[in-house]
């Protein structure tokens, strides 16, 4: 194994995979059995601390916990930007008399409409995204609260620009569901993405 001081001095570099925090770390601590001076040693020893100390970053460098306001701020404007031309489109309202008279249809549709918003937020690792205090210790707050804005804009909406009649609230909500499917993926990608 070569020595890490010579190859920095040389400036050589791994060619391997891109180094890791526990790459690092193997690094520190066999510097630290080849450092003689004591001042060295403990200054490589608190080294060590802070970098153990240090959050390994996801792929964006951010750790998502909690659910405050700017995160609701955040999928707010996720849910307009991706929901409005679902709005506007007139094969909203058909698709949403189908589900209308196919149950099974709606319920797949509300089921993979949460479905695709978990995957977002805790599967596809987006980010690292932390479940924190969740209702009834397993209901995510992020997951409540991403579904809970995207459904209440696309109803807030459709009724404000006349897209749905409550004369008949079935098929009011049936039509409000096929705007709140895309507009759930759009609050939950507005939430986590990094700038937003």
């Amino acid at each position: 194994m070569s020595d890490p001081r010579t190859d920095a001095a040389a400036g050589e570099s791994n060619p391997g995979p891109d180094p890791e925090l526990d790459d690092l770390l193997d690094e520190l601590e066999t510097l630290e059995r080849t450092v003689d001076d004591p001042e060295e040693v403990e200054q490589v020893r608190e080294t060590i601390r802070v970098a153990r100390r240090v959050s390994t970053p996801s792929a964006f460098g951010r750790v998502i916990r909690g659910f405050d306001r700017h995160d609701a701020a955040e999928s707010l404007v996720g849910s307009i930007v991706v929901g409005v031309p679902m709005l506007v489109e007139g094969g909203t309202l058909e698709i949403g008399a189908h589900l209308a008279t196919h149950p099974v249809a709606f319920l797949a549709t509300l089921v993979g409409t949460v479905g695709v918003v978990v995957g977002v937020l805790y599967v596809a690792e987006i980010q690292q995204v932390e479940i924190y205090r969740p209702f009834f210790g397993v209901v995510p707050r992020r997951l409540v609260g991403v579904l809970a804005i995207s459904f209440a804009t696309a109803l807030a909406l459709m009724t404000g620009w006349g897209r749905v009649e409550w004369t008949d609230p079935w098929l009011a909500v049936c039509q409000t569901t096929v705007t709140f499917a895309p507009m759930a993926l759009g609050g939950a990608l507005g939430d986590i993405l990094p700038g937003s």
